[in-house]
């Protein structure tokens, strides 16, 4: 496979970078068909270099029947045909690499969609046969098998069990789906499996991707020793045991399994990397992130903090002693294509657990988007600064809101189609992006597009933000370009705010602070010049809902193209409404005091 791109550099590069999101049939329609494809991401790999991110990664591309949004896999070596071919994912692969951008791409282990080739030749084989040991067959409890195995709910509800049709047309067994019923619990107590996805690994990797997205990376292993998984109507971390033996859940087996794929990892130069998607006990963590294993795990702790300094500092160090004890580095999250679009989550009010109002309170809560914004844009430039990676999700950069008022023959998430009084939907951050102002699809393809866009779209697009000083794009651009030329190693001193618990405040090498004000007014600001702040000055000082990056030492840094630069001159390579500041008396400004993050 010599015609495939491979990108060379330091085995390290994924530590700090910045990963950016793309959910492929949101992103941009090329051939006019109302889904994203190949060709659209293709078409805008220049706008992705223009951003300054280190890395995409691509949520499923395969062919799937679109169960679960492409997470019901039918086929894990093979592109499906509305978003491309093989040919234009190399040749993807090869203009991100150009670009000096690296590609990771999603894994479904878990569970495959119900179209599978093996699932199908399950479906037609008898009890107990080698094609059934492949998944999770059980016989059903009652008389005639007519009860489910268990009690276990699937996590789109209601069950997840699902009886099948045997071949001579009698009720037969049942399989067991975590998800919805077209997506099949994979069996990796068989070796079959897990000789089929290291051939998958080795297929992928060899076509120049540099690294995987690990869906559900922690459930692949389950207790089957009596036959039948124990009664269980709860699958939350809650409720999870927290020492490698709980039935379903973080096994300690499963980390056998990532030993495997990492020796296939090392057999490339640099090694590939994986991130685990693993919903566990904080303290579970490091196992996914070792460097036997796959080398870094998400961290979502963010995600639930709310407009909170002391729990954002508490979280923050966690994760950091946890990262460095692991000898991984943290990830940083506050969009995905899973979770409610953090502009319209800090919009709404503090009292607000926006995991409840996830359901039909969205269509009656009141959200403050101009508050929202602010602290989204604060708190991203928050993370950013901190050690570690960073993952964004399409749109982010744009400010957009969720959508939150697709009408209910339009959705498309099964959530809300197994869970009609709760109101569950995925879809509102899933929404094609807005490239145009104006247009069928506000230029996201000539024909439409596969979710309904609202009318005011058009104001977030890439075009009514590019190149517009203050607009949200201008300053995601110039935060990250920017983050690129200060980022050295992965240290960090904390600094001490005794008489104001609404600051959080870190210095990192090359005398770069971030400070940010999660308080009500104005606070003075250390002595340096100000490289980058969320929103403008409030008469030399940081005002609330604001965070800045300061530089308190002279330092040399290098441009994208390797050429130095000094500290100011980074700043206004990516100039824009957005204060640049300069020297700024820090007056007033006392109590700190540095302090390790171990």
């Amino acid at each position: 496979m010599s015609d495939f791109t491979f990108l060379k550099g330091d085995k390290n590069w994924w530590r700090q970078a910045v990963v950016y999101q793309i959910y492929p049939r949101s992103f941009k329609d090329f051939n006019g068909d109302g889904i994203g494809d190949l060709r659209g991401i293709i078409s805008k790999v220049p706008y992705l270099s223009s951003l300054g991110i280190d890395a995409v990664w691509m949520s499923p591309f395969y062919p799937s029947a679109l169960a679960d949004g492409g997470y019901d896999v039918d086929d894990y070596r093979d592109i499906d045909p509305r978003i491309g071919t093989l040919a234009e994912f190399d040749e993807l692969v090869d203009e991100l690499h150009k670009a000096n951008i690296r590609l990771i791409v999603d894994i479904v282990p878990n569970h495959s969609g119900s179209n599978h080739v093996w699932f199908q030749e399950a479906l037609k084989a008898a009890p107990g046969s080698p094609e059934r040991n492949r998944y999770i067959f059980r016989d059903g409890k009652g008389e005639n098998g007519e009860i489910r195995p268990s009690e276990l709910t699937s996590h789109f509800g209601p069950t997840a069990w699902t009886r099948i049709t045997e071949p001579d047309g009698s009720p037969g067994q049942w399989y067991m789906h975590l998800f919805a019923s077209e997506q099949p619990d994979w069996n990796w107590d068989n070796p079959e499996v897990r000789a089929d996805f290291e051939k998958t690994i080795k297929f992928w990797c060899d076509r120049g991707v540099d690294g995987f997205r690990v869906d559900v990376a922690h459930a692949l292993i389950k207790d089957l020793a009596n036959g039948h998984l124990p009664e269980r109507s709860s699958y939350d971390v809650e409720v999870m045991k927290d020492d490698g033996t709980d039935d379903l859940f973080d096994r300690d087996e499963v980390h056998e399994i990532y030993a495997s794929w990492r020796r296939i990892f090392n057999e490339y130069d640099p090694p590939r990397m994986g991130v685990a998607e693993a919903w566990v006990h904080a303290n579970r963590r490091p196992p996914y992130a070792s460097e036997k294993g796959l080398g870094q795990s998400f961290n979502f702790d963010m995600l639930g903090t709310g407009w909170d300094a002391k729990e954002v500092k508490r979280i923050a160090k966690y994760n950091l002693t946890a990262a460095e004890k692991s000898g991984s580095s943290t990830t940083w999250v506050q969009d995905n294509h899973d979770v409610i679009r953090h502009v319209t989550r800090f919009g709404l009010p503090e009292v607000t657990n926006f995991f409840d109002w996830y359901g039909k309170n969205r269509f009656r809560a009141q959200v403050d988007l101009g508050l929202g914004t602010a602290r989204a844009n604060a708190f991203t430039a928050m993370l950013l600064a901190l050690p570690g990676s960073s993952y964004i999700y399409q749109g982010e950069e744009l400010g957009l809101p969720e959508v939150l008022d697709i009408p209910a023959e339009d959705m498309q998430d099964p959530q809300f189609f197994r869970n009609p009084d709760l109101g569950l939907s995925r879809d509102g951050c899933r929404v094609p992006l807005p490239w145009e102002r104006t247009g069928s699809s506000f230029g996201f393809g000539s024909n439409g597009s596969h979710l309904p866009q609202p009318a005011w779209f058009g104001g977030y697009s890439v075009e009514a933000e590019d190149g517009v000083d203050g607009s949200n794009l201008e300053f995601y651009r110039r935060a990250l370009h920017t983050r690129r030329g200060l980022l050295t190693d992965e240290s960090i001193s904390w600094k001490n705010h005794l008489f104001n618990s609404k600051i959080v405040h870190f210095e990192r090498a090359n005398g770069w602070q971030s400070i940010t004000n999660f308080g009500e007014k104005p606070v003075p600001l250390p002595k340096g010049e100000v490289v980058l702040t969320s929103q403008p000055l409030v008469g030399g000082k940081l005002g609330p809902n604001t965070t800045a990056w300061i530089v308190s030492v002279p330092a040399k840094l290098t441009s994208d193209d390797g050429t130095l630069i000094t500290i100011g001159a980074a700043a206004a390579m990516f100039d824009s409404s957005v204060d640049a500041g300069g020297a700024v008396d820090g007056g007033g400004f006392g109590g700190d005091g540095g302090a390790s993050a171990s």
